[in-house]
């Protein structure tokens, strides 16, 4: 599993920088880290690489920013672990009376 030292996988999406001319919409240039100038697609991505990698030079408002793009990713997360299990329950017991009709 590639990741950070911390054994943890990469919680941001960098592309390489010559994708960026085509995928970005609506004429909006890429959003780049102020202190390493890397380039990330969604400001939020951005504000997660920040709290992760510069997290002691944040001011409050920027670590304000990084904590509540953590809190929606942690979010969205958790909703995908959601959906996942659901569907594992109902296959599960989907296969379980299929099979007590069969047997």
């Amino acid at each position: 599993m590639s990741g950070d030292p911390r054994g943890h996988a990469p919680a941001v999406e960098s592309v390489p920088e010559e994708r960026f001319e085509s995928d970005a919409r609506g004429g909006h240039p890429p959003v780049r880290c102020p202190y390493c100038d890397r380039p990330f697609r969604r400001a939020r991505y951005e504000s997660l690489h920040r709290g992760l990698e510069h997290s002691e030079r944040l001011s409050d408002r920027e670590r304000a920013a990084a904590e509540r793009a953590a809190r929606t990713e942690q979010a969205a997360y958790r909703r995908v672990r959601l959906y996942a299990l659901a569907t594992l329950v109902s296959l599960y017991f989907g296969l379980l009376i299929v099979a007590a009709f069969v047997v």
